[in-house]
Parts: structure tokens; sequence; C-alpha cells
């Protein structure tokens, strides 16, 4: 019990050093952050220009990570393979897409075991709409992934499964198409992209 409230005590410590979200603000002691995709610089003209937004929500403190991938850009057809999306380490664009760095990795374990390792999604129509619950990464604490990026690549990952060193590190999942930085955000549009996807779901 008191290891407990000795681990809560640091991360409200880590909440009010690191970034000014306060419980109860608002927003049901929830924290949203956003994430505006763009086209890596550094990608040739005849690839995917994938726009949209990656959103997340967290109820502090123990709360699960929920994320809204909602995004644009890929090809029409449907034949296409799946692409990964992952967290890097750094929220620097200055060379496109290529300047995030690697995996976001702070327990140094192989891949798909980071905390950003959000698997593979699947185009539809050109579009990805999906809602995910439960994800492993945190947007507050030590571990937070605000001011970090999100990349999506051109491939599929392998999960690890590829028997070589590049597999166990970034799931082979081959050049840098668009990425965005994460930062704090307020709840509107998380609602309206919610309820545009879960609407979709049903159809």
């Amino acid at each position: 019990e008191s290891l407990h409230e000795i681990q809560k005590q640091v991360n409200d410590l880590w909440q009010n050093l690191l970034y000014p979200v306060t419980r109860g603000n608002e927003t049901d002691g929830m924290v949203y952050a956003t994430c505006e995709m763009k086209p890596s610089s550094k990608i040739d003209a005849d690839k995917p220009q994938v726009t949209g937004q990656v959103l997340f929500r967290q109820c502090y403190s123990y709360g699960r990570l929920e994320a809204i991938f909602y995004l644009d850009g890929f090809p029409l057809d449907n034949n296409q393979s799946s692409r990964a999306i992952h967290i890097h380490e750094l929220g620097d664009l200055s060379s496109g897409c290529d300047s995030t760095g690697g995996h976001y990795n702070p327990f140094r374990v192989n891949h798909p075991r980071h905390p950003g390792d959000f698997g593979n999604f699947l185009p539809k129509e050109g579009k990805i709409r999906k809602y995910k619950t439960n994800l492993f990464a945190t947007v507050f604490g030590p571990y937070s992934i605000m001011g970090r990026s999100v990349v999506i690549h051109e491939q599929e990952d392998d999960m690890g499964k590829g028997n070589n060193k590049a597999s166990l590190e970034n799931g082979n999942a081959g050049k840098r198409l668009a990425c965005c930085v994460i930062g704090i955000s307020n709840k509107n549009l998380w609602e309206e992209k919610l309820s545009e996807v879960m609407d979709k779901k049903k159809r």
C-alpha cells in the first residue's frame, strides 16, 4: 500500500513538473493529445501523401491510453498491404520523418514490445479509421510520449518475426511516409472524430 502511494506521488511530481495538465480541468480527469499528420518532406512524389490526425486520450493518472487513427491519402485500391504505425523517439521534423530517431524504446526491449508499437493498419478506400484502447504508451509520467512523434511506414510490420536484426528493432516496416509531433489538446477534436469513427464502424 505504501509503495502504491509512493508511486502515485512520483507520478504526481512528474505530472506537475513536466506537463501543465491538471485533473478536473473541465475534462473529467482526462488528458487529451493530438498529432497533425503530414507527408515526409523526404519521400518521392509518387508515394502516398498521408494527412490527418492521430488522437490520444488517457485518464489521469492510472488509466490506459486510447487512440484514434484518422488518416487519409492512401491508394484507393483495396489490394494494398497494411501500414505500420509507431511512436518514434524524437519530435524533430527538421529532416522530414528521417530525423525522428528510432522507435521509442525506454525499456530497451525487442520490437514489437516497445510502448508505441501500434501494429498494422489496413487502409480502406484510401483511409484509415481506427479506434484502439488499452495501449501501453502513456501521455504522462516519466515515460510520456508528449513531444515525441508518430510515424507511418510504407510497409507492413513483420512484428519481430523477420529473423534479422532490423526485425527486432523496427519490424522491417520500410520508409517513413508521414509523421507528426504529439502535443496536448482539448477534448473537442477527440469527441468529433470518435463519433465519426464509431458511426462508420456500425455501418
